[in-house]
């Protein structure tokens, strides 16, 4: 048997797939891929293309009949008998019309790229002996041989997974004479071409006046040189040597893809969709460039874009007294005021509240305000601080905001002095106002020094979720305190304590510990009008999130745009309404009117009434004042059913004895304000009128820095703070923690 040898490229050995050896012996027909043919490329019939112009003849050193056909023909045993009637021939059907004969003498490499064309790079050796050598194609591709011929001699063996290099398209095309404004545009340039042709670059000189580079594979002959010549502003590239004796970069990554390179790649799309998320990058850059980058440098890619679009953190604390001045400018009546540590002008606390909001809270709303916080998530960390008015349909109606650098007594303090003055230059008596918060220490200190008449209440959602960690087995001793706190009469709100002893003596000692007059509406002095909560970060979650990692000045511009927003759509919105009440005043009372159908009214004067029920015995009703036994009329603000019974009896319009706040006339006074836009932050120089001299002062970031490690983005659910986990087991040493597949206990 002849022993042929065909050498590929400087690596003498040709990886054909795992553990086949190949032999060609006389007479014998080689058939590669799927029985006697090879299909690489584009579908040309024993096509194998080299390189077009090279012609290059076959001398194996004997005279047999060694056919190889490439393509996707395939031969059947009639061929393979045709094939042996040639003299001595010796074929190789290479590339489009030409006839390749392959020479001792010629010097090419064999390539097989990512798209499996089968190429032929000049400067490589590539041989036929009377030996026997490997041949070497890429990783992945496997040849099928006849199960006629022997397999011996020659081991296969499976190359690494390159990345060639592919044509470089006009934009990063690099010639001599190529000019460029400055070095670093050069340097951008030569790193895009690099990318888009799969090779690595390594700087030689790089200064004001020259700029050298070569190929980073050693012994690869490619480089450029770029100069500045006297008197001329421009780089030029001088001399360039375009010929790659490299197959270019071996692993996924890219030495150039920087993060600026990153950054630039995906600039236009960040500023269109600032949500777009770096996971999204990656796959972009991937399909785009084919190179495979770290989370890491994709999300340090789109922060550095999202800086220079919004502006960095540490200007978003020196642009606050400008931002406040705009805001007064853009919003006269509205209060913005921003204070620093006297020491450093470090940041220390900021309080927003808009006109808008402030005349529709005095003018329109109930006297009801809940207070809540949320931490943030920016570079500086801090607390947003709320107070929160509800309009005549129930919805949230912000009223202040409040920036510190950290949740604090002082600072609650501080925000509670801030609202009582808000309050105060705007009312001529001071309502009496009902106060919902969690209660701790600093909100309840603040509260009595500067709303001493207020009636200050436990929110209800801090209160259960307590109560649900203190008593975790127990899911329906949550629902009977919420029951407990929804009754409207003492009796009533007993009997639900009671149930929650009969269950468990602990937990009905744990809430008898707190008194019912700041929880319970049966004891509630003063007026809620239904609302128990005051979970304003839960309900504005899904915008109040995204806003929170934000510079501090765009974060208050997402709260404005947002409030700007909402006041318009529900402004147009009440336009609509035909009706007296809002819609779920409505809805409220016509569920009463058609309740008190089954009630009997019996008249003492001409505004007592007595009304009997079959099911919750007898009420007494004073429409005069406006109030029912069942305490459902003075406590929501609306006629309950047996005040509905009365008045429709003496043939009186219910809905004029709601509260005025359950108007559609009183709502849209609500949102009759504007919340005007802010122009964009180059005007405020040009904009501002009058003396600037607090403009003059510099805020600091604060001294607070966000911790390391990946910030949480989805805010923890109330209902799933204090839920017990499920305790998981191992089969494999039967002990709890954790599954058999992580078990590493020694059996």
């Amino acid at each position: 048997m002849a022993k042929h040898e065909l050498v590929l490229g400087q690596n003498p050995d040709l990886a054909l797939g795992q553990s086949h050896d190949l032999v060609i012996g006389q007479s014998q027909g080689l058939g590669i891929s799927h029985r006697h043919g090879l299909g690489l490329g584009h579908p040309h019939e024993d096509d194998l293309v080299l390189s077009q112009g090279h012609e290059h003849s076959l001398v194996s050193g004997h005279h047999h009949d060694s056919r190889l056909v490439l393509g996707h023909h395939h031969h059947d045993s009639h061929d393979e008998e045709h094939d042996r009637d040639h003299d001595y021939s010796s074929e190789l059907a290479l590339g489009q019309n030409h006839v390749a004969h392959l020479l001792t003498s010629h010097n090419h490499e064999l390539v097989l790229s990512d798209n499996h064309d089968l190429t032929l790079a000049e400067t490589h050796d590539l041989a036929v002996e009377p030996n026997l050598e490997q041949l070497s194609i890429e990783q992945g591709h496997e040849l099928a041989l006849q199960p006629a011929l022997d397999i011996s001699q020659s081991q296969l063996v499976v190359s690494p997974v390159l990345q060639t290099r592919i044509i470089v398209n006009a934009n990063h095309e690099l010639h001599v004479g190529q000019e460029f404004p400055d070095v670093n545009s050069c340097r951008r340039a030569l790193r895009c071409a690099a990318i888009a042709c799969h090779f690595e670059i390594q700087t030689v000189k790089s200064d004001k006046t020259r700029f050298t580079a070569k190929c980073a594979a050693e012994g690869c002959p490619w480089r450029i040189h770029a100069a500045r010549l006297p008197g001329v502003p421009t780089f030029t590239i001088r001399t360039i040597n375009e010929n790659h004796t490299c197959i270019g970069i071996n692993h996924l990554g890219h030495q150039q893809a920087s993060v600026q390179w990153v950054a630039s790649s995906v600039e236009e799309r960040l500023r269109e969709n600032p949500q777009y998320k770096p996971k999204e990058i990656l796959e972009e850059i991937h399909r785009v460039h084919g190179i495979t980058l770290s989370y890491k440098q994709a999300w340090r890619g789109k922060e550095r874009i999202m800086s220079a679009v919004r502006g960095s953190f540490e200007e978003g604390y020196r642009l606050l007294p400008e931002y406040c001045e705009q805001i007064k400018r853009t919003n006269p009546g509205s209060i913005a005021s921003v204070y620093g540590n006297q020491e450093d002008n470090c940041f220390k606390r900021l309080f927003v509240s808009y006109y808008a909001s402030i005349h529709g809270f005095v003018h329109a709303c109930r006297p009801l305000i809940g207070l809540d916080r949320t931490l943030l998530k920016s570079k500086y960390l801090g607390t947003l601080l709320l107070a929160t008015g509800f309009d005549g349909d129930g919805a949230l109606f912000p009223l202040a905001f409040g920036i510190v650098d950290e949740e604090s007594d002082d600072n609650w303090i501080w925000f509670l002095s801030e609202l009582h003055a808000l309050l105060e230059n705007n009312t001529e008596n001071m309502p009496r106002l009902t106060i919902l918060s969690d209660r701790q220490k600093g909100i309840v200190e603040g509260v009595d020094f500067n709303f001493p008449t207020a009636f200050h209440g436990f929110c209800m959602h801090h209160l259960s979720e307590s109560f649900r960690k203190e008593f975790p087995h127990h899911a329906n001793l949550v629902n009977l305190l919420w029951e407990a706190a929804h009754a409207l009469t003492v009796i009533d709100f007993e009997a639900k304590i009671l149930e929650i002893e009969e269950i468990s003596q602990e937990a009905a000692y744990w809430i008898r510990r707190i008194p019912p007059r700041l929880w319970a509406t049966a004891y509630f002095e003063g007026t809620r009008y239904g609302h128990l909560t005051a979970n304003i970060a839960e309900s504005l979650n899904s915008w109040l999130l995204e806003a929170s990692g934000l510079p501090i000045v765009q974060m208050m511009e997402c709260i404005r745009r947002q409030l700007m927003t909402w006041f318009n759509e529900r402004r147009e919105m009440s336009m609509q309404w035909s009706t007296i009440l809002v819609s779920s005043a409505e809805r409220r009372v016509s569920e009463a009117i058609e309740r008190a159908q089954g009630y009997q009214v019996g008249r003492a004067n001409e505004a007592e009434f007595e009304v009997v029920s079959a099911h919750e015995g007898t009420n007494i009703v004073d429409i005069r004042n406006r109030c029912c036994l069942c305490r459902g009329w003075q406590l929501y603000g609306l006629p309950c059913a047996h005040g509905v019974s009365a008045l429709l009896f003496c043939r009186q319009n219910v809905h004029r004895y709601a509260e005025s706040c359950f108007t559609v006339a009183t709502y849209r006074k609500t949102y009759s304000q504007t919340i005007h836009p802010i122009p964009d932050r180059s005007l405020w120089k040009e904009l501002l009128e009058g003396p600037q001299d607090q403009l003059d002062i510099i805020i600091n970031p604060p001294k607070s820095l966000r911790p390391p490690g990946r910030p949480r983005k989805k805010r923890v659910r109330a209902e799933d703070r204090g839920r017990v986990k499920r305790v998981v087991h191992c089969s494999r040493c039967n002990q709890t923690g954790h599954f058999r597949t992580t078990c590493s206990a020694p059996l």
